[in-house]
Order: C-alpha cells, then structure tokens, then sequence
C-alpha cells in the first residue's frame, strides 16, 4: 500500500480526494483559534467570552456527528460530504460578518456542524480498503486531514495580516474566515462530481432503519441508552455556561434543559424503533451476526480523551504559548501549530502500528498511556523553560495522541459493517464530549501557569484511566486483519450468512 499511496487511481485517488475534503473541514472548523486574541481585541470582548466561543465551537459537533452518521448509512459519503462542505460557506460568511458577541455565539454554533465531516470520511474509506490496510488508510484520512487545523494556524494570522494592507489597524481576521467557508464550498461541488460510494460492483450496505443505531442484544440496547446520556448531558454544560456570560437568562437555560430532555427522550424512541423487534422477542441474531455494543462504549471514551484533548489542546495552545513565552501572535499560532503538524505521520503511524503489531487492542492501549504520560510532563511548562524544548514536547505529546486517535478508528470500522456510519458517529461525537468538558473545565480554571497546569494534569489523569480500561476490558475485533469486511462474503440477506 505504500508504494502504491501516491497514485491517484482507483481508491488511491478516492483516499486522497476525502483526505482533502476532511482537511478543508478542519480548515474551516478551526478559523477562529489562531484569531482568538485579535478577534478579542476587535469586539473587545473579555476572556470569559472568548473561551466559550471556543466551546461553542465544537458543542454541535456532538448531535451533528449522530445525525450526520445516520444520513451517511442511508444516503452514502459523496452526498452528505459535498452538501456539508457547500453549507460551510453559510456559518463562515455569518462569523465574518457578526457585530457583536450574541451573533458570534449563534454563527459559531452552526459553524460547528461542519466537524461531524470526519465520520462522513471514515465510511467512505472503509468502503474502498479491506481491514488488513484499514488502520493506514484511516490513518492518512484522519492525520492528513486534521491537518487542517495546523493549515489554519499556520497560515490565517499571515493571511489576515496581509489582508490589513498596511493599516496598522487589527489583523483583518473577518476575509480571512470568510474565505475559507468559500473555498470549502467549492471544493464540495468538485467533490460530488469526481468520487463514488463504492468500488464498481460493490453494494453499499444499509441499515434496516437508519433512525437510531441498530444493537444486537436487549442488554446492548440499554447500554446504548446510558451512552447516550453524555451526548446530551454536554450541551447541557454549554446551554450553562452561555448563561454565565450573559447570552442566556435563568428562565432560558431552564427551558433549555427541558428541551434537550425532550430531545433525549426523542433520541431514545428512535434506538427504541430501530431495535423494537429485538427488545419484544420478535427478532434474534445468529451469534455470527452480533456486536459488543461494550466495544463501541471503549472506543467512545478513548476519543474521549484522544481526540476530545486535541480538540481543547488547539483551541488554547496558540493563547497558551503567546502569554507563556510572550510570543506575537502569528509566532504562537506557527508555534501551536507544531501540535497538529504532528497528524501528518501521528495519526496514520497509529494506524499503520495498528495494522503491523497484530494486536489493535495492545496498540490502543499502549498509545492512551503513552498520551497520559506526555500531557502530565507537558503541565510542567512554564516561561523558563527554553522554548525548542518546550516545543519538542509538545510534538511528542501530540505524537500519542494522534496515534491514538488513528489506532480508534482502526478499529471501529471491523466493528459492524452496515452500521459503520452511526457507530463512526458515536465514536466521534464523544471527541466533541470531550473537548466540551475539558473546555468548560479549563473556563473555570484560573488564568496562568497554574490554570494551564491543572488543565494538562487533569488530561493526563482521564487518559491513564482509559488506558487502563483499554488493557482490561478491550477486545480484539473478529477479522482484524482479514482480506475482506464483515459481509462482503454475504448473501444480501443481513441475517443468512453463506453456506460454506
């Protein structure tokens, strides 16, 4: 595979084309990082502000993965990607143009959309390579494409800058988000006209009912029920903490709450119509046929952490190295940029290790210690340290987490096949859990060497306790490294498996 990696043919170029699509979603979906501080200092908006944009900028990420994950199971990765890219533009044009705190607030939230991309990718990429090359190639597509955030960071404080013409004036970060949005939306009308669902002659498989996820056993269905809890619970925490900055009244969050129980009731009915057989006793699966939903549950919570700290770790890295080291504001977002620089090896390394050490559970468990270790000596950073060193620690951190995160997704697509989709997008939206309760979190920490410290610490402390999880309680998926997925030797029934 890879010397085969840089064709652009057949699924090479199906891998390289989504890859992109993910990159200018992370693009989009991290415009407003490395602009924190000027955008601050152009609505003079205070710090409590600023961070909670920055929870407003994953929080919708949670739900829209779950939907998004259901779309794709019925209507396949071409459409639903090419339709998220174009509505980019709408929440990108809307940021750039907002007046004032209230509008920032409700165009990021519908900004945030755009980062249940990445589970659009993970089953259009999983259609085209057998699992024996699954965690490489799902590696390239997350690595390559987080790489987008790095993209932003590196590259909108100098394009926003430029942009200023020479005004002396705050950095024009408002073009500089609005061109992104554009250039997403274009690519996305070039992304429906040149990629396929499926390799020809494929089917593409679907579940039975796309409402809800489909688990195959009662237990299964009521853990499922207490999974879902979080997904909710942390929009809860955001409805919270936009009542502490003023954007919403008591009586408001109030009736937020009410609704997000309403929606979680709602979310239950669906998981209750796409199981209804099962529970009632009108419908078994053949032992061959089932899942561990225990194994998705692990899986949620490794992207807790992995991808969930990326998440916040970007969010305040470029703001965390600026007032450590007093750096200039385009010098601390190429800076921060180191961290998700890494993903350009990390995260297909993690998959690549995951495919070679012949067990993705060791591999899995071994990165998320590997992940603690490193955000634990990263909360020791101060302004005496030297700044390459500092840096090179940052890489190394970031090195384990991304790993992990491409180790995560080699295996949730040996899971279940027709459901790849909505299991893709459980797993996922727990990322954006994570990233919402560690930034809530963080808003609550003092400013400073010792906010930042208990911040690193206390990604550490999650990270050991689901390493330790990993070791104990994490199976190796059935087929890891088989030449064909799960059903491909099948019969179009779900239930009859070939006779042999």
């Amino acid at each position: 595979m890879l010397t085969e990696l840089w064709s652009l043919k057949g699924r090479y170029k199906i891998l390289h084309l989504t890859w992109f699509a993910f990159f200018l979603s992370f693009v989009v979906w991290f415009n407003f990082a490395p602009l924190a501080t000027a955008i601050q200092e152009d609505m003079g908006l205070e710090i409590s502000q600023i961070r909670t944009l920055a929870i407003c900028n994953v929080a919708l990420t949670v739900p829209a993965r779950i939907i998004i994950g259901m779309l794709l199971d019925k209507y396949g990765p071409r459409i639903t990607y090419s339709l998220l890219l174009i509505y980019a533009a709408i929440p990108c044009t809307a940021f750039a143009l907002a007046q004032n705190f209230n509008q920032l607030v409700i165009s990021r939230l519908a900004l945030s959309i755009v980062g249940a991309g990445f589970v659009i990718g993970i089953r259009m990429v999983a259609e085209w390579f057998p699992p024996k090359e699954i965690g490489l190639a799902e590696g390239i597509y997350g690595g390559w494409g987080n790489f987008g955030s790095a993209a932003a960071a590196f590259s909108l404080p100098t394009l926003a800058a430029i942009l200023t013409f020479g005004s002396g004036g705050v950095i024009n970060w408002r073009v500089a988000v609005a061109l992104t949005g554009i250039i997403a939306a274009v690519y996305g009308a070039f992304y429906f006209f040149n990629v396929q669902d499926t390799p020809p002659g494929k089917v593409y498989h679907k579940p039975q009912r796309a409402r809800g996820l489909e688990v195959t056993t009662p237990k299964d269905f009521w853990f499922l029920m207490i999974m879902n809890i979080p997904l909710v619970g942390v929009l809860g925490i955001l409805a919270w903490r936009l009542s502490k900055v003023g954007f919403l009244t008591q009586p408001q969050l109030y009736i937020v709450w009410v609704a997000l129980f309403g929606l979680y009731l709602f979310q239950g009915y669906n998981c209750w119509e796409a199981n209804k057989e099962l529970i009632l006793g009108q419908k078994h699966y053949p032992p061959a046929d089932r899942y561990n939903f225990s194994q998705v549950a692990i899986l949620e919570l490794t992207y807790f952490v992995n991808f969930g700290s990326e998440l916040a770790v970007v969010s305040m890295l470029p703001a965390f190295f600026e007032g450590t080291f007093g750096l200039s504001k385009p010098a601390a977002g190429m800076i921060a940029a180191s961290y998700a620089f890494m993903n350009l090896m990390s995260r297909p390394g993690g998959g690549l290790i995951s495919d070679k050490l012949g067990s993705r559970k060791n591999t899995m468990a071994a990165l998320t210690a590997g992940m603690a270790f490193a955000y634990l000596i990263m909360g020791r950073v101060h302004g005496g340290w030297l700044l390459p060193v500092a840096v090179l620690l940052t890489m190394t951190c970031s090195f384990f987490v991304q790993a992990g995160e491409g180790s995560s997704f080699a295996i949730v697509p040996l899971i279940k096949r027709r459901v790849t989709g909505q299991i893709a997008g459980n797993v996922g939206a727990y990322g954006n859990v994570g990233a919402v309760v560690y930034l809530t979190l963080f808003s609550l920490f003092p400013q400073g060497d010792i906010g930042n410290r208990i911040f690193f610490e206390m990604l550490g402390v999650t990270s050991m306790i689901v390493a330790f999880i990993c070791w104990f309680f994490l199976k190796e998926p059935q087929g890891s490294f088989a030449e064909h997925h799960e059903g491909e030797l099948q019969t179009n029934e779900d239930l009859i498996p070939v006779a042999k």
